[in-house]
């Protein structure tokens, strides 16, 4: 099942990707055997600036950034657009953050839930309020493919 509007096309994904500068990651990690940490890793490393969002590591600092404990307010405090928020949650637990993800002034560009996340309402309300919506897509797989 896919919602209408969802970037679904490969072209799309690598423009996106092309186009990008700073990536949130909600739900990084320091754990270097998971996902949330070594895809951020690679990001980072290909050049991309990374700013980890997790409120079990506030005060501690990855990637060149501090950890933020939420995405309140998060583009407006860096002084510059978050192109997309790269999110490592589980499908569950995406709605406790729709209203953070909506709220950041300025929008996010894109919203992209990680291989084996998938919430289509969650997705519907990013593309009602204009935010496009990647789904069960790995970003390091992606950007590897480029």
């Amino acid at each position: 099942m896919s919602v209408v509007g969802e970037v679904r096309s490969t072209e799309r994904v690598r423009e996106i990707l092309a186009q990008a500068k700073t990536i949130a990651v909600l739900g990084a990690s320091l754990e270097p055997e998971r996902p949330a940490y070594y895809v951020p890793d690679y990001l980072h490393s290909v050049g991309y600036r990374i700013i980890p969002v997790n409120p079990l590591h506030v005060g501690e600092s990855r990637w060149g950034a501090r950890f933020e404990p939420n995405l309140s307010g998060l583009g407006s405090s860096l002084g510059e657009p978050i192109d997309i928020v790269d999110v490592f949650r589980a499908p569950r637990a995406l709605p406790q953050h729709l209203d953070d993800l909506l709220g950041m002034q300025p929008a996010p560009r894109v919203v992209w839930f990680q291989l084996g996340i998938r919430n289509d309402e969650v997705a519907a309300q990013l593309i009602a309020a204009g935010i496009e919506v990647v789904q069960d897509r790995c970003t390091l797989a992606e950007h590897r493919q480029m």
